[in-house]
């Protein structure tokens, strides 16, 4: 079946909506390289939107009816939006779910060494990543520092032009005769991801290890905090720098985290627009799902079924069952990026069930691995739905399987979320260097998945 690339089709007035939309999406890009970032950056924009926190509500027995738009966190890296629909939430709402997570270097809680006049970081990787492509690029640090009394200090270091960055150095060529036969698994080791923090002593210090020394009066006099405070601290290692436009014609977007942030950001520019829904729209943008979706802050956790159930008391409409048939009613896309075809590995693909650029939002029927193992299978009835409002709201889009079916595989939150008997499917966009540090999209894509999202959460009806 031929799908057109979308770039042939548009009109000037499109192009100039694209471009607004992947500028404002590379500024979000580069203010959200946390999941906390994100979370606070996503809760600012719902309050600009009139959303209220689910909090204040239930303390001011506030009761919910259509129109409403409220939402909830949990520990500052989950967030749900609720619009509260004019349809009995029983009968399903249409869920729009991503994650804010992506994979990157995580500071040890006792991390800080030296050795040989040079002071390191000592680190453990998340997620799914190639080790040696996180090595000699500039590198920034997020994330923040919780003192004994409970307060708290954001950390950025890296980002401003006037910061320093840092690096994870690797062995000169000249040395590598051995370092060169080993597996690309193992060229760089987990533990060799130390981040490179200085080599100045502290002058005129009676201390053994002077640049450690250094750096931690750094680190109290700068950003006020000491060497035991790591204990409790969340630090994160990006690659430093922002999201810029790529290729000569401009049509892309290269930056850090675009798995799984380029759905998380599109899917809530476009739960934002929506007004007064027939169905209560939801978008559910989550932590964990780099390392299985586990934890207080994943999609496993009970977070959005209590959030759910705390709604539906305000409302004043029924008891717990009410909050089952919603879930069982509900429809979801699960907004989770596709492998792009990259015809330089394409014996890693077959090329006929592959996401490419510039063809729109991407379906993925199943994604696991091989046998479909661990994969949310999507129903044809609401596959054939989802086709008429693409088509009818002119939205690009076609649908991908996630390389050869012998070759590897992945998964997303789809399964978690169809458990509850929803109807759900993979939908998100097309990625070229997926979990690299530095990852390629087409504005295209980003533009279509924007369309495609709202378009589902304004006119999906119930599945019968």
């Amino acid at each position: 079946m031929y799908r057109k690339n979308m770039w042939e089709v548009y009109d000037e007035k499109q192009l100039g909506q694209v471009e607004r939309l992947a500028e404002q999406y590379k500024k979000d890009l580069d203010l959200g390289k946390t999941e906390r970032e994100c979370v606070d950056i996503i809760e600012k924009k719902a309050i600009d939107k009139g959303y209220k926190n689910l909090e204040d509500l239930i303390k001011g027995k506030y009761t919910v009816k259509a129109g409403d738009k409220v939402y909830a966190k949990c520990m500052g890296k989950t967030i749900v939006l609720f619009n509260i629909g004019r349809e009995p939430i029983e009968d399903g709402m249409n869920i729009l779910g991503a994650h804010l997570d992506s994979p990157r270097i995580d500071v040890k809680q006792n991390p800080m060494y030296e050795n040989t006049g040079l002071a390191y970081l000592d680190t453990h990787y998340y997620g799914g990543i190639k080790k040696y492509q996180w090595v000699t690029i500039p590198l920034a640090i997020h994330g923040v520092v919780v003192k004994k009394d409970g307060s708290k200090i954001d950390i950025v270091i890296g980002e401003d032009d006037n910061d320093p960055v840092f690096v994870i150095t690797d062995l000169l060529i000249h040395l590598a005769q051995d370092q060169m036969q080993k597996k690309a698994n193992v060229v760089i080791e987990g533990e060799g991801l130390d981040l490179l923090l200085g080599s100045r002593g502290l002058k005129d210090s009676e201390e053994k290890e002077l640049v450690k020394s250094n750096i931690l009066k750094i680190l109290k006099d700068k950003y006020g905090f000491e060497e035991e405070d790591f204990l409790s601290a969340e630090l994160e290692i990006v690659p430093a720098g922002k999201a810029r436009d790529c290729g000569l014609d401009r049509s892309m977007v290269i930056g850090y985290g675009q798995d799984d942030r380029v759905c998380a950001f599109t899917s809530l520019y476009a739960m934002l627009e929506v007004e007064n829904p027939a169905r209560t729209s939801c978008c559910i943008l989550v932590d964990k799902e780099e390392i299985g979706s586990t934890g207080a802050t994943g999609m496993q956790s009970r977070f959005f079924e209590d959030s759910l159930m705390e709604l539906v008391n305000l409302m004043d409409i029924g008891d717990s069952m009410t909050v089952r048939r919603a879930m069982r009613n509900s429809t979801m896309l699960s907004s989770d990026v596709s492998a792009a075809y990259d015809p330089l590995y394409s014996n890693v693909y077959e090329k006929q069930n592959s996401a490419h650029f510039g063809m729109g939002l991407v379906f993925n029927k199943y994604t696991g691995a091989r046998g479909k193992s661990g994969s949310n299978d999507a129903n044809a009835e609401y596959i054939a739905a989802l086709r008429s409002i693409m088509d009818d709201n002119e939205v690009g889009y076609h649908t991908a399987e996630l390389g050869r079916v012998d070759q590897g595989g992945g998964g997303t939150i789809a399964y978690i979320l169809a458990g509850q008997g929803m109807n759900v499917i993979d939908s998100g966009v097309a990625v070229l260097s997926m979990h690299a540090p530095m990852e390629v999209t087409s504005k295209a894509d980003i533009y279509e998945a924007y369309k495609g999202y709202k378009a589902f959460l304004n006119d999906m009806k119930k599945i019968d």
